[in-house]
């Protein structure tokens, strides 16, 4: 039995799934096809059905809850710290009033960046920039700012841009609580058995990544994007922790938080009962 299992090509994601690229656990007859692309297409892919088992951003799950259910493991939590707004000036006093009518990069429409960044401020302008360019465009002027994902938020200064806000420092501000950015989602048509057994799994490879670091970062360097492995492991470290093993009631409530807010102020057109394939 094959199952579609999608991800992103990062290496927090790398590592999160190296023991089921790698054989290192028992699947029993299930066999894992890895498919590696970025976020916004993966959340497309998913609202189209493609794929068994795929990585999503969380704003994307408000319109796939219905075709899929989130697996309990593998999130990816911004405790304190998340998406960043960066610029080529220092940042003002007051970055909501300031960013008011700014075009800005976002990495996808449906990206839990961008519901964030609206949730703060929603009087801006969108450029749909892919992510690993919104650094470039933002520093060759083509846009007034970007807001930055993936290893992003650990090189933007390389490159001369100043953070004006975090996004997850502002949501725990705001809420006391983790930014939920993404998640695994599993279609619900495969059976509740087969669902579980697929979580397992999922877990399993979470944990062996965990208790063998050095081995699963070494896998995870192939996706750093030039990050070195201090940086690359820094990274990891902050999306692959407690809450990627299990969500846990914190978790779970800032999900249910996120879109609840996001349905509030009208970006998400409906509310949206949030349900894990435990």
């Amino acid at each position: 039995m094959t199952i579609r299992l999608a991800h992103s090509p990062d290496s927090d994601d790398a590592f999160m799934f190296y023991a089921l690229a790698a054989g290192k656990i028992e699947t029993g007859e299930r066999r894992y096809a890895h498919e590696l692309q970025d976020i916004e297409t993966l959340n497309q892919r998913a609202l189209r059905g493609e794929l068994d088992v795929t990585a999503v951003s969380m704003h994307a799950y408000a319109y796939l809850a219905e075709r899929y259910a989130l697996l309990p493991h593998g999130a990816s939590m911004g405790d304190r710290y998340g998406p960043r707004l960066v610029a080529r000036g220092a940042a003002p006093r007051d970055p909501r009033n300031a960013i008011e009518g700014m075009r800005i990069a976002i990495p996808g429409q449906l990206t839990t960046a961008a519901l964030a960044l609206r949730l703060y401020q929603p009087g801006f302008e969108g450029v749909v920039t892919p992510f690993d360019q919104i650094e470039e465009v933002v520093a060759r002027g083509e846009v007034d700012a970007g807001l930055l994902i993936h290893e992003g938020q650990l090189t933007y200064s390389q490159g001369g841009l100043c953070l004006w806000v975090d996004m997850g420092e502002w949501w725990f501000e705001e809420t006391g609580l983790p930014l939920p950015l993404g998640g695994n989602a599993i279609r619900r048509d495969l059976g509740e058995e087969l669902m579980r057994a697929i979580s397992r799994d999922l877990r399993a490879s979470i944990v062996y990544g965990l208790e063998h670091r050095e081995e699963a970062l070494d896998y995870a360097m192939r996706y750093a994007r030039g990050l070195d492995r201090a940086l690359a492991d820094e990274f990891v470290g902050m999306y692959v922790n407690d809450y990627t093993v299990d969500y846990g009631e914190k978790g779970r409530r800032a999900v249910q938080t996120l879109l609840a807010r996001g349905a509030d102020a009208g970006i998400i057109p409906h509310q949206v009962p949030v349900t894990f394939a435990d």
